[in-house]
């Protein structure tokens, strides 16, 4: 076993400098590491088991977090990788990672990086302003079926185009100006650029393992790309663990850095053991056969916290909606989506489908993204409202419409869609609108049909935010023409461009402030809840580092035997 390493730690005098110098557009490290206790409620260093089982939901989809979008991807690339940027912890905002400190230019174009010195890769690579440039030309220069929206997901939506299409790009240059300096160029503002940084998607690789293990050579097809070499053996970045192995199915194993230039912490090695079935998730927990799981069913988590078990909530950074396809005539009036809304009664749908600690949702950003604005039209539970909307839009005796739902799934935003479904078609049939239930295994079936084709009516959809920014919100939800909600508005789409490129946050909070009054009275979907996903632990995890944005390095992890 691997002798375990000091905990991270971050105080909070210096969180308080950093969000000052983040306001001016500069920030420094927060990182200490120069020392630190191994010690977690009383557990001294080496007199804990080490050994990590957390139960994942499925494999991750590749160990190559720039082709990676999904949730267990991500946390097991958290454990291997870091980026330039991190977050704070317990927020979504943007703090130093392995960058020091960073200035922008006021034009929001030039971004310099200063980096932490005496850092290396897993496998001896230095990391210094030459490995910076060699990631983001890496991305850029993605080609063919690197540049699907199946792989490089993230790089594609943020980043917009790649060297061969340089006039959508964003990117434009990255130049070495230091060995630990590295200036980074965009072709126009992106006001989200550095909290972009934070995710997993942008973690830094060792260049060298990169090349030598064929890391962009991807087979397959756009609609099934078969990963590299490198993506299923041989992840290599800056992190607290190394990778060991992946028995696809089975389980990943990580275990400590003994190289890393930070602070380690109690857990030395760790198992992603592969229990696809959320009730088998519960019951290896409760027989002791695994060390926790996450997205708990609400159901369950009175029930395992009275058990003994460590129940721990995320702060919500979520957001499920009720969309609405304007393609369909009853919903093109504004007056039957507004009146869709007041049939809604969101604290009963929170009390009896979602889990504690959720919040009724007024808009589509949680209250903590900047844009957030207090004074939206909001549309308060009121039947008989709704049935006076319903006769002046001409459906006095109300109507029937599609109401789409998945089966088969827990997201952290939707744990139950099925209740959730249940309840919101009995709370519109109280005004008079009755649904065909159309349910669908979730995926591909039930995405490729709600986001790619015209072929539905309500539906039940969310998101989980990636970082602290207005447009990883309604951006993506509304910043073009989408099959999901089917209707053309260019002053819209032209608003959220617009905001999306001022490049300083003073400038641009009040524009979106002002997108999303206008997306409340346009009605487009309807905001329902932030819901609170809880994991659950064994009874010897006395913390846990819970991140809004899963920004969780099992080093942070306290235990007590």
């Amino acid at each position: 076993m691997a002798t375990p390493f000091r905990r991270r730690v971050l105080s909070a005098a210096a969180l308080t400098a950093a969000g000052a110098l983040l306001i001016t557009g500069c920030a420094e490290s927060q990182r200490d590491d120069a020392g630190g206790s191994a010690s977690g409620s009383g557990a001294q260093a080496g007199s804990v088991d080490g050994n990590f089982i957390f139960a994942a939901s499925s494999d991750p989809k590749t160990l190559d977090p720039a082709f990676a979008s999904d949730g267990e991807s991500f946390r097991v690339s958290r454990q291997i990788f870091e980026g330039l940027v991190g977050t704070k912890p317990g927020t979504a905002d943007p703090a130093p990672l392995l960058a020091e400190s960073w200035e922008s230019s006021e034009d929001g174009l030039e971004h310099t990086f200063q980096l932490k010195k005496d850092v290396t890769f897993h496998d001896g690579t230095p990391f210094n302003g030459e490995a910076v440039c060699a990631n983001f030309d890496r991305w850029y220069n993605f080609e063919g079926i690197q540049q699907a929206e199946t792989v490089s997901y993230y790089y594609g939506k943020l980043f917009r185009g790649f060297a061969d299409t340089p006039e959508d790009a964003v990117y434009e240059s990255c130049e070495a100006t230091g060995e630990h300096e590295a200036k980074v160029t965009l072709a126009e503002p992106f006001a989200g650029f550095i909290s972009s940084l934070s995710l997993p998607a942008f973690a830094m690789q060792s260049p060298e393992a990169l090349e030598k293990y064929k890391a962009d050579e991807i087979g397959g097809t756009a609609e099934s790309p078969e990963m590299s070499e490198y993506a299923r053996a041989h992840p290599t970045g800056t992190g607290p663990y190394t990778f060991s192995s992946w028995n696809v199915g089975e389980d990943i194993k990580l275990t400590a850095n003994e190289d890393y230039w930070g602070e380690g912490g109690e857990v030395t090695d760790i198992t992603f053991r592969v229990i696809d079935d959320p009730v088998a998730r519960r019951q290896a927990l409760e027989a002791g056969d695994v060390d926790g799981y996450d997205l708990v069913a609400p159901a369950d988590t009175k029930a395992l916290a009275d058990a003994g078990f460590n129940v721990v909530q995320r702060d919500p950074f979520t957001i499920l909606y009720l969309g609405m396809n304007q393609e369909q005539e009853e919903l093109k009036d504004v007056k039957v989506r507004q009146a869709i809304a007041h049939a809604i009664d969101k604290e009963a749908l929170i009390s009896q489908t979602l889990p504690e600690g959720t919040k009724a949702a007024t808009q589509f950003i949680p209250d903590s993204v900047n844009g957030y604005a207090e004074d939206v039209t909001t549309y308060e539970y009121d039947p008989e409202k709704a049935k006076q909307l319903l006769a002046e839009a001409g459906y006095p005796d109300g109507f029937t419409i599609d109401f789409n739902y998945p089966t088969g799934v827990s997201r952290p935003y939707m744990p139950t869609p099925e209740q959730a479904f249940s309840n919101l078609s009995n709370q519109l049939a109280q005004v008079g609108i009755k649904v065909n239930a159309k349910p669908a295994k979730w995926s591909p079936d039930y995405l490729n049909q709600i986001q790619g084709t015209a072929d539905h009516g309500l539906h039940l959809l969310g998101w989980t935010g990636d970082y602290n920014d207005t447009d990883n919100f309604v951006g993506v939800f509304f910043g073009q023409e989408k099959p999901e909600f089917g209707f053309d508005n260019p002053e819209l789409f032209s608003a959220l461009e617009e905001a999306r490129g001022i490049p300083t946050l003073e400038e641009q909070t009040p524009k979106y402030q002002e997108i999303n009054k206008e997306i409340s009275d346009f009605v487009p979907a309807i905001p329902l809840a932030h819901p609170a996903p809880s994991l659950a632990f064994d009874k010897r995890v006395a913390s846990y580092p819970a991140s809004p944005v899963n920004d969780e390095v099992f080093t942070e992890i306290d235990l007590t035997e």
